[in-house]
């Protein structure tokens, strides 16, 4: 694996150990993955496959889901160690799953690092359409689905624009510089740009 990376069935593999980080996302998603589907976006892409950089928060898109399926989600996350920025209690934090508000999660006794939930809905065009079209990626025994790379690094350039994002992009151009594709950037961008007016 002499670029650090290989593909195996469609699943992107990066040559790595897994880090206390990594390990901290795995645990979380293991529990969310039960109960509703997930994308993992932003930093963490980049710092997954290789940019070295810090991270206060890791982002993971969820839909939208009514109170009787959070119910069983809240409740194995307390119960497994994590716990929620907005409240202890299902009623006072559904309200914000409900109004498409990010929640947070975190170790019990720790503020960082934290799971920044994002719910999606279809309206919400650019984050349903990467939601809808994951791309697996595998660390280890680790695997966990991101967007299309060619998705993250526009999302990156156009609509975040921080020097930290504009970064991350350009690791990922680099570092994937042989599989990445133009025809998908040239579709990806136009969904972003009507996904912005």
């Amino acid at each position: 694996m002499p670029k650090g990376y290989m593909f195996e069935e469609n699943v992107l593999v990066i040559d790595r150990t897994l880090t206390e980080l990594d390990l901290f996302v795995k645990s979380f998603l293991e529990i969310i993955h039960k109960h509703v589907d997930y994308l993992i976006v932003s930093g963490f892409v980049s710092i997954s496959t290789g940019r070295t950089r810090g991270t206060e928060d890791v982002d993971v898109l969820i839909p939208k889901m009514d109170k009787e399926q959070f119910i069983p989600l809240f409740n194995e996350l307390l119960e497994n160690n994590f716990w929620c920025f907005q409240g202890d209690t299902v009623s006072e934090v559904y309200p914000y799953i409900a109004e498409l508000e990010n929640v947070r999660f975190a170790r019990k006794e720790e503020l960082f690092p934290n799971m920044e939930c994002i719910p999606v809905t279809p309206e919400k065009k650019a984050q349903f359409f990467e939601f809808s079209h994951p791309q697996h990626i595998r660390i280890h025994d680790f695997t966990f689905k991101i967007p299309p790379l060619e998705f993250e690094i526009l999302y990156k350039e156009l609509v975040l624009k921080s020097e930290k994002d504009l970064l991350d992009a350009l690791h990922l151009r680099t570092v994937f510089s042989e599989i990445l594709k133009q025809e998908n950037f040239k579709k990806f961008k136009k969904i972003i740009e009507d996904g912005l007016k």
